[in-house]
């Protein structure tokens, strides 16, 4: 197999405080980003959407097999069916199948089964793994964890452009693939409801762990 070809690094050094200024207003940015689950029935441009999927696709992967898809969907259908499978399973879910702790830890938030963001927001992002190419000799490495990083970049993407969004995994997700017409080497990996929030829309109000929680140094 040839090496891949290299080229020069694309890359402008920036001084200290242009560096301290930039992970500041990064940060100040992306702090505010919420969860939504009341949306707005409003449109919004798919263009802008394209372009935060595209940012997403840069993201790095293991040998860079780029294992994901991402599949874009507004029409009112195929957005109905998409929530009355996720509250079937949804359903199950806060019927049997969760533990008791989970529940509890849930309960704060008032969420349950009943999922009407899903055809309330203009558009939907599924989000697919890819566990293999275009046979299964043909292996992709760190599935989980590209697509993961994939994600977080979207997220943000969507954030910056002015959009919200909400990370939805009802489990198991084996309905979206049969529903989108996607091929046996794809499994889903996330659902994520994008657009403008509702009008008086709220959120928990919830804090974040403090730096001194979540960073250790040696």
């Amino acid at each position: 197999m040839k090496p891949v070809p290299m080229r020069p690094l694309d890359f402008d050094r920036r001084s200290e405080a242009q560096m301290r200024a930039a992970a500041q207003q990064f940060h100040e940015d992306i702090r505010l980003r919420r969860s939504v689950r009341h949306f707005s029935s409003d449109p919004v441009p798919l263009d802008v959407i394209r372009t935060c999927i595209a940012t997403a696709a840069t993201a790095p992967s293991g040998a860079n097999k780029q294992p994901w898809t991402f599949v874009l969907v507004t029409d009112p259908e195929i957005k109905r069916q998409i929530q009355a499978a996720a509250e079937e399973e949804e359903a199950a879910f806060y019927d049997h199948r969760a533990p008791e702790r989970w529940l509890r830890d849930l309960e704060p938030f008032d969420t349950n089964a009943h999922k009407p963001m899903l055809s309330a927001a203009p558009a939907l992002i599924a989000v697919m793994a890819q566990r293999y190419g275009s046979d299964k000799a043909d292996r992709n490495y760190y599935v989980s964890e590209s697509v993961g990083i994939a994600v977080g970049f979207l997220l943000a993407a969507l954030h910056t452009a002015g959009l919200v969004s909400l990370t939805h995994t009802p489990m198991p997700m084996g309905f979206l693939a049969k529903i989108l017409g996607r091929p046996d080497n794809e499994r889903a990996y996330l659902l994520i409801p994008v657009g403008y929030p509702k009008e008086g829309c709220q959120v928990p109000d919830i804090s974040r762990k403090s730096i001194e929680q979540i960073l250790v140094e040696r």
